[in-house]
């Protein structure tokens, strides 16, 4: 055992984050917390990661356990480069050579090692901050949304790595193929209790479901039991003896005894307006950077209730061309054309226009005091209410809110703009999954169209009919059907399932080979790094030779290829040998 927890309470001031809670962590299980936005996850993620403290209870560690741990929000030293964070990261007893840390920073597309950490986006940021907490020695792996700010690529290559990390893993994340794919339990935080279900989020759904069901079945045979008693109570008794003792004091433990809590649920109603035939006409538009081209000649004609998905690595340009679809930047050549009913609202990746000294209730007021439904009209109190604040949460600073509920609060303030066009940049970054759930659904009803650039894997396959994938020369091809459609034409799936069978089938035992390459590949990748540290200088001193200058870099760019390809394989051969190992003992 890991991890013990022992009746646990946690409040933040008045807020009940959980009560007498208890749970374990076992030795290599890989376990993930769910619940709606603001219910605590990320605070026991803090606390079990030694990062929080907690009012009663007590948490026993393993003597000796190491933890590794990447927070929601990393912090980081204002003027260290990500090379120095890196460096400082990595505990001291554990020695890590310079191209093992360029190598895995290079897997996750952060390439300038000597830069200010300050000066990075909250994307690099954060993806620097998971990269360290990967090459970090550790019996268990915390990680609080790893997935956010992943591209598709980037978010496989993390599922297969975790899958195969031979330690506990524990996390917090709305990416549910990666729940599916990789956890083995789930627990459960709702009203300050603790459920645990073993198996996946699969699982997790049917389990929650009976759980819940016998539960309304016991509140309806205690309501019963209760009126029963009632009556006999109030008839009057006759003798006080001890059998009419006795059943006095089991009315009152019914009476005594609460009503399960019912889990708050978000209501989102059809919130649009009237959508002319004629929507968007994008003729051939490009747009680029410093001389880079972002993308080129990108045409298509915008239907009506068409459900289309942007895709493509970080960097690429899928939020500029949103930028440009929502009037926010202007093409460099090309035109769009919209309708006249058009009425076009953005859903942005970041919270950038948030005050966080504004009250909440303020911030919807902002743009409308009232908001017309298919119900009727709501006020923005009643709104705020339908989107899970209370009263005491409406009057609440947006800098106090967590994460997910400041998403949720944007998504309120974007919905009630009635739009019939609707932009999204990465709408599931921090949402919980009810809340996922819920605008899955209203996305389905809303009568308009829908262009989104996400990396949720699940909820493009829920929500789009096409996707518009980045290729390597700028452009964008166009795929019918979801993520799963677009990767069976990209890649069939069928011959890697059958070669991963193959692999789980056999005795797991180093091969001779491999037993070599352990022993030699430390000093390959040291020289396939010296290699690269030689073009570098090369190309400094030709800079003016511009067929040089690009000799050089295709040489390196192979490479640094080849270092990659390289380290994965360090890895794979590290993780292996230590199965092995654990399996001895």
């Amino acid at each position: 055992m890991l991890i013990a927890a022992e009746h646990v309470t946690k409040f933040h001031n008045d807020k009940c984050i959980v009560k007498d809670v208890s749970f374990a962590i076992e030795e290599r299980e890989k376990i993930a917390f769910v619940g709606i936005n603001g219910t605590g996850k990320t605070t026991l993620l803090r606390i079990l990661a030694q990062q929080e403290p907690y009012q009663d209870g007590k948490i026993i560690y393993k003597k000796g356990l190491r933890i590794s741990y990447l927070p929601q929000d990393p912090q980081f030293q204002k003027e260290e480069t990500v090379m120095e964070y890196m460096v400082r990261s990595i505990r001291k007893d554990h020695l890590t050579e310079d191209f093992e840390l360029r190598s895995i920073l290079k897997r996750f597309s952060i390439y300038d090692h000597e830069t200010k950490i300050s000066t990075l986006s909250g994307g690099q940021q954060k993806r620097t901050a998971l990269a360290a907490a990967l090459l970090q020695p550790c019996d268990l792996l915390i990680l609080d949304e790893p997935t956010n700010h992943l591209d598709n690529d980037m978010i496989d290559w993390l599922e297969a790595y975790l899958i195969r990390f031979s330690h506990a893993v524990l996390m917090v994340t709305h990416d549910r193929y990666f729940l599916d794919r990789i956890t083995g339990r789930i627990l459960e935080i709702d009203n300050g209790k603790l459920y645990s279900y073993e198996g996946n989020y699969t699982a997790f759904l049917m389990l929650k479901t009976q759980r819940e069901h016998i539960e309304q079945a016991l509140e309806r045979k205690r309501q019963s039991l209760l009126k029963k008693e009632l009556a006999w109570v109030q008839a009057g008794v006759q003798a006080r003896g001890t059998k009419s003792k006795g059943r006095l004091d089991r009315f009152m433990r019914l009476q005594e005894m609460t009503e399960p809590a019912k889990q708050k649920e978000m209501k989102l109603d059809t919130l649009t307006s009237r959508l002319g035939s004629k929507i968007m006409e994008i003729k051939g538009i490009s747009k680029g950077y410093h001389g880079n081209v972002l993308f080129r000649d990108v045409e298509y004609y915008i239907k009506k209730r068409d459900r289309i998905g942007i895709l493509g690595p970080n960097g690429c340009g899928k939020s500029t061309l949103l930028d440009v679809l929502a009037k926010r930047q202007e093409p460099d050549s090309g035109t769009i054309v919209y309708g006249e009913t058009v009425r076009l609202a953005y859903y942005r990746q970041g919270f950038d226009d948030m005050d966080g000294q504004m009250r909440v209730i303020d911030y919807i007021l902002e743009d409308s005091n009232a908001i017309s439904t298919e119900e009727g009209t709501f006020s923005a109190a009643s709104m705020l209410e339908r989107f899970l604040f209370d009263a005491q949460l409406q009057h609440t600073k947006i800098m106090r809110l967590s994460g997910g509920e400041r998403r949720r609060l944007y998504l309120l303030k974007v919905l009630m703009q009635r739009p019939n066009v609707l932009l999204m940049d990465e709408p599931t970054n921090d949402l919980d999954l009810q809340t996922l759930q819920i605008l899955e659904d209203y996305l389905d009803r809303f009568e308009g169209a829908v262009i989104t650039v996400s990396h949720d894997r699940y909820f493009l396959d829920r929500i789009c009919d096409q996707v518009f994938v980045f290729q390597p020369d700028h452009t964008l091809r166009q795929y019918i059907g979801g993520y799963s459609m677009y990767l069976s034409y990209k890649q069939p799936a069928a011959p890697k399932e059958v070669r991963d069978k193959k692999k789980r089938d056999q005795p797991l035992k180093m091969t001779s080979r491999e037993k070599r390459d352990l022993e030699t590949i430390d000093r390959d990748m040291e020289k396939l790094q010296e290699e690269m540290d030689m073009i570098d200088s090369r190309m400094e001193t030709v800079q003016s030779d511009y067929e040089e200058v690009m000799r050089l870099s295709r040489k390196r760019e192979e490479k640094q290829a080849a270092l990659e390809a390289m380290m994965e394989y360090w890895m794979y051969l590290h993780e292996k040998q230590q199965r092995i190992e654990e399996l001895k003992k």
